[in-house]
């Protein structure tokens, strides 16, 4: 029997649900992770640009440090306390300190380092140093 062959008799087809399973399965585990706080960086050739959601935070708490090719955010997001008399009943809201370091595919100009915190998502703009970029050399003719 064919893979065409299961639809035409009203079968299950165990290859298609083989596939969809394998697809979602792939879904989840890429777009997982297990460390906090879930970081996105977009990269031309000129900036990186990194953004984070720390809900629950203020810009105060957070550090954030730059050595040669990498980022390092730093900070700590205390245990919110239950009101007098009442314990949780559910507790899934991440707390306490994080470290993460990004590491860039080019050395970071440390003096154009930009960070905006605004509504709970941090937004850092990373400049590539000159001294890294491609220098384009002209060809003389002779």
């Amino acid at each position: 029997m064919l893979r065409t062959d299961f639809s035409r008799f009203g079968l299950l087809d165990p290859w298609r649900t083989i596939e969809r399973l394998n697809r979602a399965a792939s879904g989840m585990l890429a777009q997982s992770t297990s460390e906090f706080p879930a970081v996105n960086v977009w990269a031309d050739s000129d900036k990186a640009i990194i953004t984070s959601e720390l809900p629950g935070m203020s810009a105060e708490e957070v550090d954030i440090a730059v050595n040669g090719k990498s980022i390092t955010l730093r900070g700590s997001r205390k245990l919110e306390d239950a009101c007098e008399g009442e314990c949780y009943h559910r507790q899934e809201r991440w707390h306490g300190q994080f470290t993460r370091t990004i590491d860039l595919p080019y050395l970071i100009d440390t003096e154009k380092v930009e960070a905006r915190f605004t509504k709970g998502v941090l937004q850092v703009t990373v400049p590539r140093a000159e001294a890294d970029k491609p220098k384009k050399i002209a060809v003389k003719f002779e």
